[in-house]
């Protein structure tokens, strides 16, 4: 007599908040259903190069943050950056954003206005119209106060092509700034855990940071915001695009204390906190310091620093991460949801 276990039934199976969180079951959801249905192929880049204008890319966003505002920004602003950033990390310069609102019946129309009059304000500040959009009501419950979807088309600069499949062995790898900022503190402000006292979002624009890399020209391989996911999900998505073994140095990832303190109380790795104003570089090694200095030169990347490399040999697709003991271990590319409604 045996027993076997029986067939699972995919008919049974449902979408679950990890489904949308960066992580591995996102990736699933993507190869298995969502490609297939539509025929895409190739890495997953945060924007795309339109098929018969190349120099211009596009990308497409929703915003979903619970709450709508929280220290630091807004879904207002919050929508508006991630876009932009999203057309950065392709090398394009922002020309054009359209936004869609899907707005619960009885949000207050004082919070509308305060959403939409900073999704203005960091429009202006930006320097990119919004030129379309669309306005939708939903009944009560039918979703959470409001949701603001956005698409945006850049100018790719004429010297940069990064590409999530594009790092090299030697490659220094690159981190603008501080990570975990924006998940912490929209997490805490939501479940009134007290740290946004000490912390805020890190939510901006990231455009003009990539135009100060842009006299480096090829020497950018890869520009990657890490948003959902953290800098976890960034680093496992280049490595497994680029076929390349990362490795990172614990000392020099940059965490604010506070955020250390609420991921020690949480019980989270700071690596898969979701940031909004920083971005991940792999350079040639010998225009790293070129890279520094540039991002240096600004604000959004005073903070800028190398934290690792790609190695000349070793598991390929990995990222490994040397710790403060000198020992190593793999980041793994986060599962599902941890932190829910954070973008």
């Amino acid at each position: 007599m045996s027993i076997e276990c029986p067939t699972p039934n995919h008919e049974d199976e449902v979408v679950l908040l990890g489904h949308g969180a960066g992580g591995r079951l996102t990736a699933e959801l993507l190869e298995k259903l969502v490609l297939p249905a539509v025929g895409g192929t190739g890495p997953l880049e945060d924007a795309a190069l339109l098929p018969a204008h190349p120099s211009l890319v596009m990308s497409t966003d929703s915003f979903v943050v619970s709450p709508l505002f929280f220290p630091g920004g807004d879904i207002g602003s919050l929508a508006v950056h991630g876009t932009v950033n999203d057309l950065a990390m392709r090398g394009g310069w922002p020309l054009a954003l359209s936004v869609s609102l899907i707005v619960e019946e009885g949000l207050p129309l004082a919070e509308l206005r305060s959403v939409m009059a900073s999704l203005g304000k960091a429009a202006q500040d930006v320097g990119v119209p919004v030129i379309t959009g669309d306005t939708k009501v939903v009944g009560r419950g039918a979703a959470d106060r409001l949701f603001i979807n956005t698409t945006g088309v850049g100018q790719r600069h004429e010297l940069l092509r990064p590409s999530a499949a594009s790092a090299r062995p030697g490659d220094a790898v690159l981190l603008s700034g501080a990570i975990g900022l924006h998940g912490t503190t929209v997490l805490s402000t939501r479940e009134g855990l007290g740290f946004e006292s000490d912390i805020a979002s890190d939510t901006r624009p990231l455009h003009r940071l990539v135009r100060a890399l842009a006299p480096l020209g090829e020497a950018v391989h890869v520009l990657r915001d890490p948003t959902r996911g953290g800098l976890a999900a960034a680093l496992n998505e280049i490595a497994r695009d680029s076929s390349a073994a990362v490795e990172i140095e614990e000392r020099s990832v940059p965490v604010p204390e506070a955020v250390a303190s609420a991921c020690d109380l949480l019980g989270l790795d700071p690596m898969v906190v979701a940031n909004e104003g920083c971005l991940v570089a792999f350079v040639d090694p010998g225009a790293a310091d070129a890279a520094l200095a540039a991002m240096r030169s600004l604000p959004e990347g005073a903070q800028a620093v190398r934290i690792g490399e790609v190695l000349p040999q070793g598991p390929r697709g990995r990222v490994m991460l040397r710790t403060l003991v000198g020992a190593r271990r793999i980041v793994e590319m986060p599962l599902g949801e941890q932190l829910p409604r954070i973008c």
